[in-house]
């Protein structure tokens, strides 16, 4: 017997209908670099119409692809509705790719139009010449003169908004008709290209709403510090825009601090979202000016392990973290560090340092390295996370890399981690990053949060380097905070580690330098340090020593 509902497609579309008809008049703020500019929903369903008209009126149709080159705006939240909403599918480019890496994103996605943010024109115009044949290029601009460039003509977003009614005629979706896609960050070969469909990110939408994950609701108001480019800004606009939450978006200003200090404070944000890197310069920001954040509920953190000293600071600064794991893969969640009502108080801050339970709807289980077979989940045994679920890729794009799927549909993430009794995972490291050395595994990831738990240390990379009698060790890459930098050494560091780690795990060197490089998601970017790193010392000290 089959259950008698009705056949509704989980469509974006939906949630269009929600911000009309429930929230038009909640605000939709954004940094811009003259100013703040402010909307609201009501707005932006209108706007969404009349550029659905636009991208018709140049040829767009059901299933074609419009690229976006863009900044955390109003604009682009535009573009985030109404291309999937038209049945054409959002291509988020990656401002910070290499040219010829964002030239195959371009081309293996196969953009139709590209928009692009006019203080983005120079990065686009890398491309002049190799770009594939456009229907268009449209330019968002607020009636500057445009950069020098070869692009040829481009249309002006706001003109061609202007000449477009705003009652677009929707038409009726499929919820497995592909919505948007995003590439992975390319830090390993070329970007591969993940297509969320419609459903998937109905249900994500669903998942951001729930009290034990990011739990957005009306009232809250809700700046992203999370490029949009990327990862789908972690599910964020579309979960604003069903629950009804204000959205804070800050433009460009995503490194910050003292303008995302501000745009939270005079907007009264009640949640906030980014990567470590962004809230180890807010904590400096914070400490040295006495600020504070009062409304602020919410610190969803993830793309990164949260350093325990980052956390402690944090919460010193009443600012709770909440630890989230997920990838471009995943839409992303993929899991919440959410304290269990049965946690002892005093392991509570060692329980919300793990990457969390798995998501409803997200399955996860761990793998061995080398066989493939499921482990237990003891919290001792350590594999590669392998994930699925209604928002987990089921493939790349064109079929890349199909090794990253298992035969039996299950994704192999390349994280390593442990997951204990309860279903919570630490994850240990990358698969690309753990160190091997003596045939015993070190965890770079644990290593740099016990480095950065130093007083007098701001960020910490650690990588493995070739050494011809134990394969591999470790090597520490050190920023001082900067009341610090030239007042601390790497026989200090090692010592201070001494009682936290095992003695084999002792970095055989630690290297200051004055800048971590980071990749286009401000993670810390490990390729880069071991492309230019020195080879170890011969005299550097054996393991333990």
């Amino acid at each position: 017997m089959k259950g008698l509902m009705q056949d509704y497609p989980l469509t974006l579309q939906h949630l269009l209908w929600r911000m009309d008809r429930l929230f038009g008049r909640k605000e939709i703020v954004s940094r811009l670099e003259h100013g703040v500019h402010r909307s609201n929903y009501g707005e932006l369903v209108e706007r969404a119409g009349r550029l659905a008209g636009l991208l018709s009126r140049l040829g767009v149709r059901p299933g074609d692809v419009v690229g976006t080159l863009a900044w955390n705006d109003y604009r682009h939240l535009e573009l985030y509705y109404a291309v999937p909403c038209m049945g054409a599918v959002l291509h988020t480019l990656n401002l910070r790719l290499f040219p010829d890496q964002l030239e195959f994103t371009i081309r293996d996605a196969g953009d139709s139009v590209i928009v692009v943010d006019r203080s983005l024109i120079p990065v686009l115009n890398q491309l002049a010449g190799r770009l594939p044949a456009l229907r268009a290029l449209v330019v968002m601009n607020d009636g500057q003169p445009l950069p020098e460039h070869g692009l040829g003509e481009m249309l002006d977003y706001e003109s061609g908004l202007a000449g477009e009614r705003p009652d677009f005629p929707w038409p009726r979706l499929a919820e497995d008709d592909a919505a948007a896609m995003c590439y992975t960050s390319g830090t390993t070969g070329n970007p591969k290209g993940v297509v969320y469909s419609h459903r998937s990110q109905f249900l994500h939408s669903m998942a951001t709403l729930g009290t034990d994950s990011v739990g957005l609701s009306e009232r809250d108001a809700v700046l992203p510090i999370v490029p949009m480019f990327h990862a789908n800004c972690w599910g964020i606009p579309y979960g604003a825009g069903m629950a009804g939450s204000k959205v804070i978006l800050p433009g460009r200003y995503l490194g910050d601090a003292e303008v995302i200090v501000n745009l939270a404070d005079e907007e009264g944000a009640t949640v906030m979202a980014g990567v470590p890197t962004i809230w180890i310069n807010t904590v400096q920001y914070l400490e040295k000016t006495g600020r504070r954040l009062p409304r602020v509920r919410t610190i969803l953190c993830g793309g990164a392990a949260i350093p325990r000293g980052l956390m402690e600071a944090m919460d010193r600064l009443g600012l709770r973290m909440v630890h989230a794991w997920g990838m471009t893969e995943t839409s992303p969640i993929g899991s919440f560090a959410n304290v269990r009502s049965w946690t002892p108080a005093g392991a509570e801050l060692d329980q919300r340092l793990t990457q969390g339970a798995p998501a409803p709807c997200v399955e996860i289980r761990i793998a061995d390295l080398a066989s493939g077979k499921e482990l237990p989940w003891d919290g001792q045994a350590f594999g590669e996370i392998q994930c699925r679920g209604p928002w987990i890729a089921a493939a790349y794009n064109h079929r890349a890399d199909p090794d990253r799927f298992t035969v039996d549909g299950w994704l192999r993430t390349g994280d390593v981690a442990t997951i204990s009794p309860d279903g919570y995972i630490t994850i240990v490291d990358r698969t690309k990053d753990v160190i091997k050395s003596g045939g015993e595994w070190i965890s770079s990831v644990e290593l740099e949060g016990a480095i950065m738990a130093h007083p007098k240390v701001l960020e910490a990379a650690v990588i493995g380097l070739q050494h011809p009698r134990w394969q591999e060790r470790p090597v520490a890459y050190v920023v001082a905070k900067p009341e610090f930098k030239g007042q601390i050494t790497g026989e200090e560091i090692r010592e201070f580690l001494r009682d936290k780690v095992a003695s084999w795990w002792l970095p055989d060197e630690v290297r200051f330098i004055d800048e971590m490089p980071k990749t286009s998601t401000m993670k810390f970017d490990k390729k880069a340090l071991r492309a230019t790193a020195e080879p170890l010392s011969q005299a550097t000290p054996a393991p333990g020593s």
